[in-house]
């Protein structure tokens, strides 16, 4: 709407104003809110029916601020112009129709070019602005001065706008762009060349472009921030200069997360000269690992992994704690890939880990390995749950169960509790590297994903079949107990998970101790670092335990392997160690 109001009176409003400054001018409500409370009028309407040229003759009346003049001219009485480009057509007919009839001049490109004529829109294909026809099967479109310049010309610069003038480029107000689906394609099982067609390079430059200059452009790279530019400028002709801003660092995020995933997968170095990381969010968290701290959790756009695709099946929102604890868990069950395995975790920590013939069987030994700590943890185990698994669970308060699959019984029986987390889960553990957050910087390492095949006998004693079998099964889980560690087993169940101790002496009491209260047979014990002396020997000799395995490293390695002689212990050196922090 618009009211036609005699031009003095429109004009002492404007003067009314500080024109002196600019930036309280352009673009802004206080521009758009004449102090007359009956003069509100659009800016839009009085720029098409050319009065507005007239207003700020009278408004600069003898001292005409030019420069000012210039932007407030082509700002407010010129057509606007957007430029759109998009992979995600998501909402963009509706977004687009908006614009048009907010009096913007529709740009666009290929396949945006055809969604928007089929919408009825009349959109100005991008080689009529350029002159330039699209090229090499759509690889060059919009890298041309007339597309860039239209974004980069400052418009408060008079040598930029005769610049732009001399070369007939027009400006463009507003960038609409979301990328080539690289992010979706660069982790598929598809050839390089076919991922590097699915580079952006057009996209990313207008973005940049677009967003260096976002003083006088609106860039737009998210579809649901197409409402948040809606409501501004149908309130107040244009969108803030915050909103400018805040879109603009959008970009900039979006690009070098873009640009990380592409020099990923081409340098392919381990430890690259810059590291970068390409994330995008999920959800915000609840709280952090305490209430009182900020939390978000993300996935990687280069990376499958067993985190990144799970699906919730039921319970309440997952917590940064509960992601954290349903990772180790996960990664546990997975070190046995020819066992049915099940493993029980609490504060990041492994309470139960067995193998079994059957779900019920191997649910209820690691219910067995420690009853007490079980409860209000995460189980994970990896075979599909069947209804007496199910109802064996929900006879205990667990945060999470996690699984490959779920029967339709047993979805039920455990759906019967409403906070319990059910996660369906299939993806085998893929990390490759393991980062650590240090203050100012940052620590990488290759993940500790492998075991030694270098196992050694050290004593006279030869460890039996089946001994060998219990040390190996308790070295993979020794590897997930936070160090010094030490977990005793009778090769089926994890018993004695001694963790997180500052000498190995305690960790082996801790173990032993837990694993006698609740089993009478044969144990053996596994140690996840060498033993610096003989104690922990002599007292695996003392509490009957009926061999070790260790890495070995030690300077006093002798000790130890004298020690186990003496009591006639078979000990095995790994040769790898795996310290867990």
């Amino acid at each position: 709407m618009f009211f036609i109001l005699p031009l003095k009176e429109i004009s002492n409003a404007l003067l009314s104003l500080n024109h002196n400054n600019t930036d309280e001018i352009f673009g802004y409500p206080d521009f758009m809110k004449l102090k007359s409370s009956m003069t509100l009028f659009s800016i839009a309407d009085l720029g098409q029916n050319n009065l507005f040229g007239q207003v700020l003759d009278e408004f600069f009346d003898g001292e005409k601020d030019e420069k000012t003049l210039n932007i407030l001219k082509y700002n407010n009485c010129k057509m606007k112009r957007a430029l759109i480009s998009v992979s995600d057509k998501t909402r963009l007919t509706e977004f687009a129709t908006f614009l048009a009839q907010q009096n913007y001049q529709l740009i666009s490109t290929g396949g945006t070019f055809k969604h928007l004529k089929d919408a009825g829109l009349s959109p100005i294909p991008i080689d009529e602005v350029t002159e330039f026809p699209e090229m090499l099967d759509g690889r060059v479109k919009t890298l041309h001065p007339k597309v860039h310049g239209g974004l980069l010309a400052l418009r408060d610069n008079d040598e930029h706008m005769s610049t732009v003038k001399n070369h007939n480029i027009e400006l463009i107000d507003m960038v609409v762009v979301n990328l080539y689906p690289f992010f979706e394609n660069v982790g598929k099982d598809i050839p390089l060349e076919e991922k590097i067609e699915f580079i952006d390079i057009g996209g990313p430059s207008m973005l940049r472009s677009a967003a260096k200059n976002f003083a006088s452009v609106t860039v737009v790279t998210d579809v649901e921030d197409y409402e948040k530019v809606m409501q501004e400028i149908s309130e107040q002709g244009n969108t803030t200069s915050e909103t400018r801003k805040r879109f603009a660092g959008k970009v900039f995020n979006l690009t070098s997360a873009y640009d990380a995933a592409i020099s990923q997968m081409l340098l392919d170095e381990e430890y690259p000269k810059y590291l970068n990381s390409s994330y995008r969010k999920v959800s915000d968290l609840r709280y952090g690992e305490n209430p009182h701290q900020s939390a978000a959790y993300y996935v990687s756009n280069t990376e499958n992994g067993a985190m990144k695709d799970f699906e919730q099946l039921g319970g309440k929102e997952l917590s940064f704690n509960n992601l954290r604890d349903m990772d180790l868990c996960w990664k546990v069950v997975n070190e046995f890939k020819e066992e049915m395995a099940c493993c029980a975790v609490k504060h990041s920590t492994p309470c139960g880990v067995a193998i079994g013939n059957t779900p019920l069987e191997t649910y209820q030994k690691t219910f067995e390995c420690d009853p007490v700590s079980i409860f209000g943890g995460i189980v994970a185990m990896n075979y599909k749950m069947d209804k007496s698994t199910a109802e064996e669970l929900n006879k205990t308060f667990l945060e999470i169960v996690m699984a490959p699959d779920f029967s339709p019984e047993a979805l039920e029986v455990l759906s019967k509790k409403k906070n319990l987390r059910i996660i369906k889960i299939k993806n085998a553990v893929s990390d490759k590297q393991v980062w650590v957050k240090i203050d100012g910087g940052m620590l990488v390492q290759n993940a500790d994903n492998q075991f030694s095949n270098n196992i050694k006998v050290v004593t006279e004693v030869q460890p039996t079949e089946a001994q060998m079998n219990a040390l190996l099964f308790s070295q993979r889980v020794v590897k997930y107990v936070k160090s010094n560690a030490i977990v005793v087993s009778n090769g089926q169940q994890a018993l004695g998970i001694g963790g997180g101790q500052v000498n190995r002496i305690w960790a082996t009491q801790q173990a032993i101790e837990r694993a006698k209260e609740k089993f009478g047979g044969e144990l053996v014990l596994a140690s996840d670092a060498f033993f610096p002396f003989r104690d922990v020997v002599d007292t695996c000799a003392k509490e009957g335990i009926k061999a070790i395995i260790q890495p070995g490293g030690s300077m006093r390695d002798e000790d130890s392997v004298q020690a186990a002689n003496e009591h006639k212990i078979p000990m095995v050196f790994s040769g790898m160690r795996h310290f867990f922090h």
